[in-house]
């Protein structure tokens, strides 16, 4: 499915140097009020609506209203765009404070962020198709991650053990995007809607039941699929949250 990575520039030192240190508006050449800003901001615009497949830079400059010319100005071409544009992504929330609220336990902290995450792969499905296996240490990223560490704080892990809790975190929210993502798209290209494609199944699950061969399917209550996505989401990150707890409070001695 990914049709995209990040770091995918020769010379990642270009996005870093965008990430943490900006770039000037020219003294000459682009229009007043376009900036980096504009342009990341424009760039997501247009993957949110089209997707990543469609993110160019003569595309960009056109939702901005100006030449192509004018963003190589500011950024280098599109795999840096795309850099700065994950890092825009990846931080927290506007307005989530970095410090837990008095009272604020490890669990709480933990579903505020697999929450985040997955409202984040709903507003940005073009995420999913970006290969971010080795991702760039942008300012936002980081505080991205400084937010979930301190979920953390003062439980008794060594650092490898909290990487690991936050990967297999984002594993799980990751993966339940994906089905969402997934299942939203096929139903908006098919045009057919999720009633049609079981009404059409039907006739052949009546042979199915009569063959008698799949007898634990056939007793599964009628209401058993009515299950929300957003209810099959908050059952499986209470299950990993218990899981993590009892990691947690295991005996010093089971290491």
């Amino acid at each position: 499915m990914s049709t995209a990575h990040n770091g995918g520039s020769e010379d990642i030192t270009r996005s870093l140097r965008l990430m943490w240190e900006g770039r000037e508006t020219p003294n000459r050449g682009p229009r007043p009020g376009l900036s980096l800003d504009a342009i990341v901001t424009a760039a997501i615009e247009l993957a949110d609506r089209d997707g990543i497949a469609a993110l160019s830079m003569r595309k960009v400059a056109a939702e901005l209203g100006v030449g192509a010319m004018s963003l190589y100005r500011y950024v280098p071409g599109k795999e840096e765009l795309l850099d700065l544009m994950l890092d825009r992504v990846n931080g927290p929330d506007p307005g989530e404070t970095m410090e837990p609220a008095p009272g604020t336990g490890w669990r709480e902290r933990l579903e505020q962020v697999a929450r985040g995450s997955y409202a984040t792969y709903l507003r940005h499905p073009w995420l999913l198709q970006v290969n971010q296996s080795r991702p760039l240490l942008g300012p936002n990223a980081l505080l991205g991650f400084e937010f979930s560490l301190t979920g953390l704080r003062g439980l008794p892990l060594s650092g490898r053990e909290k990487v690991a809790v936050i990967q297999t975190l984002d594993a799980y929210v990751t993966g339940l995007a994906r089905t969402h993502v997934l299942a939203q798209q096929l139903s908006e290209q098919s045009g057919m809607s999720d009633q049609e494609f079981w009404d059409t199944q039907a006739p052949l699950m009546e042979i199915a039941h009569r063959s008698g061969a799949y007898p634990e399917v056939f007793a599964l209550s009628e209401d058993s699929f009515d299950i929300t996505g957003d209810e099959i989401f908050a059952f499986g990150l209470d299950r990993v949250l218990d899981g993590l707890a009892r990691y947690f409070t295991r005996p010093a001695d089971d290491g």
